[in-house]
């Protein structure tokens, strides 16, 4: 699958909406954020995601940008577990390095599988 414009969060202000009114994840290599879109049908909207790591957590940019096309690729392969009309806040760590791809696959989508699928105001409370 591919990974349109329509799949990210761009503006800060959205990414500030699922930081503070979100659930969190822990995953080790990376912390999942999400929140379900209230204001758009479920079924028509499809997940979006933003992809952040820090220096102090992950390290030099390189190492940073390596990081963060790992997550987007992560989330490109296994998008289709994401329930729809989720927004999701992808946080680098360390192990985000280290773990091999189909490792971080398949802990994305065992995380993705414990948000619930309820409606579309559904946070999970």
């Amino acid at each position: 699958m591919k990974f349109p414009p329509a799949r990210r969060l761009n503006r800060a202000s959205e990414i500030k909406v699922v930081r503070e009114q979100g659930r969190r994840l822990e995953c080790r290599a990376f912390t999942l954020w999400w929140r379900r879109r209230p204001d758009e049908p479920s079924a028509a909207s499809g997940p979006r995601v933003c992809v952040i790591a820090s220096t102090a957590a992950v390290g030099p940019a390189v190492c940073r940008n390596r990081a963060k096309r790992r997550l987007r690729e992560v989330f490109r392969h296994e998008q289709t577990t994401v329930p729809p009309g989720c927004d999701l806040l992808m946080i680098a760590r360390p192990g985000t390095l280290s773990w091999p791809l189909p490792r971080l696959q398949s802990t994305f989508a065992e995380a993705c599988r414990q948000i619930p699928a309820g409606g579309p105001g559904d946070t999970g409370t």
